[in-house]
């Protein structure tokens, strides 16, 4: 098994510069920092961890939240934070909160005795809250936003005003709006944002819900639609499959009687008979911008960090005219 001072040899320089390349990368020249882990590359070593915590106070761990892994919402953030975290030779550790302000509490609690910082997803804890967890250690909020916290959002909010746009732009006067879990901050903040655009359109918008983000309750919700409704925009792409699958199961034509759409594309709906209208959401970039701003706010090169990420509207065969337009 290779050491220390293995490396040091095979880059030609001394055990302590080679100890501050591999424990204090910021120490060192760029060079001189790339010839030492070439040569850890070439000997196949790894630094002791927790050597390098007591050195550096820095476990090289972060922490990631997540409130569910059955949501396909979840798995391009987790890739994407994973991804950014090995880049820059971090580990990541990640835990389910199950949709409970307690359970995220006590994780987030748990977490920082272990890990240099957290990336939370937070859809249901309150603000004061997340303005406590922030004081035990760097924390990063992803679609969340609180006061000056650090938090990389996702703008489904204007996003999902332009998919109203969208159908208003079709026709459609009388539009439903399938909900998300119960206190989302992101499924309020869509509600708000259609709500002004349909109104400044004259038109009507009615809320079904608040539901699980389940394929079931799309089912469900599509027995559930008022009567009259001639588009329904659900809140992610689970809710829109069960949707889909109920109004046809249920003789209902889609777009020719109703129109469809979802507020984010993480699932087949591309493949689905119609494919369906989506939001296209960049939640990979999320994640790993994410632990990206984590480290940055770590390693004190920034403070306060809000970044917002535009989505996009992309149309396809499940939005058509409304009936009779």
């Amino acid at each position: 098994m290779s050491t220390l001072a293995d490396v040091a040899r095979e880059a030609g320089v001394s055990k302590a510069t080679a100890s501050r390349a591999l424990m204090r990368p910021e120490l060192v020249a760029r060079p001189t920092l790339e010839n030492v882990r070439a040569a850890a590359a070439r000997l196949g070593f790894q630094p002791n961890r927790a050597a390098r915590a007591l050195t550096t106070g820095r476990t090289g761990m972060v922490g990631l939240v997540v409130p569910t892994l059955a949501n396909p919402f979840f798995a391009p953030l987790v890739l994407g934070a994973q991804r950014a975290a090995e880049e820059t030779d971090n580990h990541l550790l990640l835990t389910v909160s199950e949709y409970s302000a307690e359970r995220e509490a006590a994780l987030v609690a748990r977490l920082s005795e272990q890990v240099d910082g957290v990336v939370l997803v937070a859809p249901v804890g309150s603000d004061a809250a997340l303005r406590e967890l922030a004081d035990r250690r760097p924390l990063i909020l992803v679609d969340r936003r609180v006061g000056r916290l650090p938090a990389v959002v996702l703008d489904t909010a204007s996003g999902t005003a332009a998919l109203v746009r969208h159908l208003l732009e079709l026709g459609h006067r009388d539009i439903v709006y399938v909900s998300g879990p119960p206190g989302s901050w992101a499924d309020g903040r869509r509600r708000a944002a259609m709500a002004e655009q349909i109104e400044e359109a004259g038109a009507r918008l009615r809320v079904l819900g608040p539901l699980p983000p389940t394929f079931d309750a799309g089912i469900g919700a599509a027995a559930e639609l008022p009567a009259g409704a001639g588009a329904v925009v659900a809140y992610n792409s689970y809710l829109a499959l069960g949707l889909l699958h109920g109004l046809t199961a249920a003789g209902v034509r889609v777009p020719e009687d109703v129109s469809l759409a979802a507020a984010d594309d993480l699932t087949a709906l591309g493949a689905t008979v119609p494919s369906v209208t989506a939001l296209d959401v960049p939640v990979e970039e999320a994640g790993a911008l994410a632990v990206t701003r984590l480290l940055e706010v770590r390693d004190g090169t920034r403070r306060t960090v809000r970044t917002l990420l535009p989505t996009r509207v992309h149309p396809r065969e499940s939005t058509g005219r409304a009936p009779g337009r």
